[in-house]
């Protein structure tokens, strides 16, 4: 897989109304274990978040949307990049607001960015992925993510938009 290079730089880089603009999802999968009562499977999902260099606590994937592709194809970039997973991106969350203190460039000098936030059912998960050496990724309870994650508008994109989500679509995900 040594073909896999994770996109560098900002020359492609969208902004709208003065917000950077980002993509991002929260990759899930379900775990299996036997039921109590007449061995039927239960589903649980779980949620794959990563560590960042930058400090501590957990983040999902996310980063700059570029000019040369959609907000879903930035989405699953971001999460084979950063996490080395693929997967089935599913319907757009919602658009979360927040401000980056190491991205702040001429376009957005005080760091606003608009993140689009998916979820995303994970079919694979790499063996190597472009930012291996820097990440780590780790297998997460809604509940666990919560307490574990970074940013307050991540916390509510997996709260309220994933979770509510989930609740609604969970049927449609193929077993």
């Amino acid at each position: 897989m040594s073909d896999l290079v994770a996109r560098t730089g900002r020359h492609q880089q969208r902004y709208e109304q003065g917000h950077r603009l980002v993509a991002g999802c929260i990759p899930y999968k379900y775990r299996y274990s036997n039921g109590n009562s007449g061995g039927k499977r239960k589903r649980a999902v779980e949620v794959l978040m990563i560590n960042t260099p930058s400090g501590p606590g957990l983040l999902f994937p996310k980063g700059g949307w570029e000019n040369d592709e959609t907000v879903e194809d930035a989405a699953e970039r971001e999460a084979l990049e950063e996490a080395g997973v693929r997967g089935e991106i599913k319907e757009l969350l919602g658009h979360y607001y927040f401000k980056s203190r190491t991205h702040k460039d001429e376009f957005c000098p005080d760091g606003s960015c608009n993140a689009a936030m998916f979820p995303l059912l994970v079919k694979e998960e790499l063996s190597t992925w472009p930012e291996q050496g820097t990440r780590q990724r780790k297998w997460l309870t809604v509940p666990e993510a919560l307490e574990q994650c970074r940013h307050s508008w991540m916390k509510e994109a997996l709260a309220t938009g994933f979770s509510r989500w989930h609740a609604a679509h969970a049927a449609d995900d193929d077993d």
